[in-house]
């Protein structure tokens, strides 16, 4: 259940986020104790892009499955030759039908259009920037952008930028990943999640990280044939 949009094809991973501070930190819940216990170490590595172009994959992948969005970037990338990813002055100089060609919808068209206009006009940070602003002051200006959403910024502040504190307790994987640990019936709220969370920081990009491992392992004994 990791979010697949901001973490594909790195360029440049970074090292693994959960060092041994981390895993000390987090053993102290007993939750997380047993779900780290089962998982092993951490492999979070951010990969190190400009946000411009990871909120492009982002909204590229909305709605998509992995591989159909992959697909579809690189025939949009194709469009822009020399280049490893499109120049977001180029994306504005590029005809919406070329966009659409290359097999994303009118929507998505125009959220990456907006993304470039935004990114030209420095609402959307530079990496180098974006290091000076806090993830609030990140969240604030990013979801200004279209199609972009709380959740899809708090994507590209672990997946992109490595922020260790984040907890995106509006995401599906990690509310379901505490209900697993738990044995709860019912996922967390997130306000509740939240509370919870209190306790993990500053490392609730790796207590996240750990719930979407707990997920996707039930889902994959699920899976299994009886």
């Amino acid at each position: 259940m990791t979010p697949p949009a901001l973490v594909a094809k790195a360029p440049r991973p970074a090292p693994a986020m959960g060092g041994p501070d981390a895993l000390r930190h987090l053993r102290r819940d007993p939750v997380l104790k047993a779900v780290i216990r089962q998982v092993g170490p951490c492999t979070l590595r951010p990969v190190r892009r400009e946000p411009y172009e990871a909120l492009v994959r982002a909204i590229a992948h909305q709605q998509v499955h992995g591989r159909a969005a992959e697909a579809i970037l690189g025939r949009f990338i194709a469009l822009f030759p020399g280049h490893d990813f499109p120049p977001a002055t180029q994306v504005l100089s590029t005809p919406a039908g070329a966009m659409r060609g290359c097999g994303l919808s009118g929507s998505k068209v125009a959220a990456i259009r907006d993304i470039a206009e935004k990114s030209v006009g420095g609402l959307v940070p530079t990496r180098a920037k974006a290091a000076r602003m806090t993830d609030a002051q990140l969240i604030e200006h990013l979801v200004q952008v279209r199609g972009v959403g709380r959740w899809t910024v708090e994507m590209l502040l672990i997946f992109t930028l490595g922020r260790k504190d984040v907890l995106p307790v509006d995401d599906f994987g990690v509310r379901e990943g505490w209900r697993v640990a738990t044995g709860a019936e019912a996922q967390p709220k997130p306000k509740e999640l939240a509370a919870i969370g209190e306790a993990w920081a500053p490392w609730r990009s790796v207590a996240a990280w750990y719930l979407w491992r707990a997920a996707d392992a039930a889902k994959a004994a699920r899976a299994k044939p009886q």
